[in-house]
């Protein structure tokens, strides 16, 4: 299990939070798990950025983004040189810190339409 500190944020998380979390699970499967709320409008199928999240420690022990998760962060609302999906992102031995953006575009959720 792998330390996870995560940022207060004031709806996902008001009092931040710290988990043990399952290595090789994603960022977003663990957070889910220990019972904060991080949206995932696509299911974690790395077609939104509705699980954007900010590493702000242990960033480079992750592997890195593909393509296809880079170009989606493109889009994503807060976007930062240490941003990630948090459904690609793979926990690894190394402790993180994370931060949940405060804001967050999710278009189903929002309302619009294609």
């Amino acid at each position: 299990m792998t330390q996870v500190v995560v940022l207060p944020h004031v709806e996902s998380c008001p009092d931040g939070a710290v988990i043990e979390a399952e290595e090789g699970k994603s960022i977003c499967e663990n957070l889910l798990e220990n019972g904060i709320e991080l949206e995932h409008a696509c299911e974690m199928s790395c077609a939104c950025t509705t699980c954007h999240v900010i590493v702000r420690e242990g960033f480079n022990s992750l592997d890195p983004a593909e393509e296809e998760e880079e170009d989606l962060l493109d889009k994503a609302w807060g976007l930062e040189p240490n941003s990630r999906l948090g459904c690609q992102a793979l926990v690894r031995s190394t402790p993180l810190v994370v931060e949940i953006p405060k804001y967050s575009i999710n278009m189903a959720k929002e309302g619009h339409r294609k």
